[in-house]
């Protein structure tokens, strides 16, 4: 990757609280250099230039990882793998699943996590409604509408679990729209390094107690 890259990541990082050792900056580097060679061929996101895919796919992934804790987490319409790689490369203890109906953005992830060595990431190609698991924490950064989200991954979140919505703007309704016994215990405002302009938030949902 171009020493632009380098230094978006490097500050961009830094500016989140985020120190790492070099191999895991080296994967995040070579997961920015696959996505970038895989979206010539298989278009797997609209974003066309390495230095935005820092800002807009890694900074983006990694501005959560404060609230991931797992120790098991579903990343639900994973879509080419994010957060969940960049969020599985920065914590090697966490055990990460994709899950994303799409044929060639899993065969990316795939590719990914072998040329990679993730050994804490299990990709998965199948619809949310068919899949069977139970997980600690479920996240998605562009799957649906919040209730859609939570209504189809219920079955899958472990007891005491929660839900990690990444937002952009958030339609009042959209929240109110909550399937009865689920609320959203936090929210949390976050600055991302590189979309400075752009609303982006996290929204934490969990069952209601009682």
């Amino acid at each position: 990757m171009t020493p632009a890259c380098e230094r978006i990541l490097d500050d961009g990082l830094a500016a989140l609280g985020i120190a790492i050792d070099s191999a895991r900056r080296d994967r995040l580097l070579a997961l920015l250099g696959l996505l970038h060679k895989w979206n010539r061929a298989y278009n797997l996101t609209a974003v066309r230039s390495p230095e935005a895919m820092v800002a807009r796919h890694l900074l983006d992934s990694a501005s959560v990882a404060f609230a991931v804790h797992g120790p098991t987490l579903l990343d639900v319409g994973s879509g080419p793998g994010f957060p969940g790689l960049v969020l599985a490369i920065l914590d090697p203890e966490l055990e990460v699943t994709l899950l994303d109906s799409n044929g060639k953005k899993v065969r990316f992830q795939r590719q990914a996590v072998m040329e990679l060595g993730l050994d804490n990431v299990r990709c998965q190609q199948v619809r949310v409604e068919a899949f069977a698991g139970t997980f600690d924490q479920i996240i998605s950064r562009a799957f649906a509408a919040l209730d859609d989200f939570v209504t189809l991954t219920e079955p899958l979140l472990a007891a005491g679990g929660e839900w990690l919505a990444m937002k952009g703007a958030l339609d009042e309704r959209e929240r109110e729209a909550l399937p009865a016994g689920v609320v959203v215990s936090q929210r949390y405002a976050l600055t991302v390094p590189g979309l400075d302009t752009a609303e982006r938030q996290l929204l934490k949902l969990a069952r209601a107690a009682g």
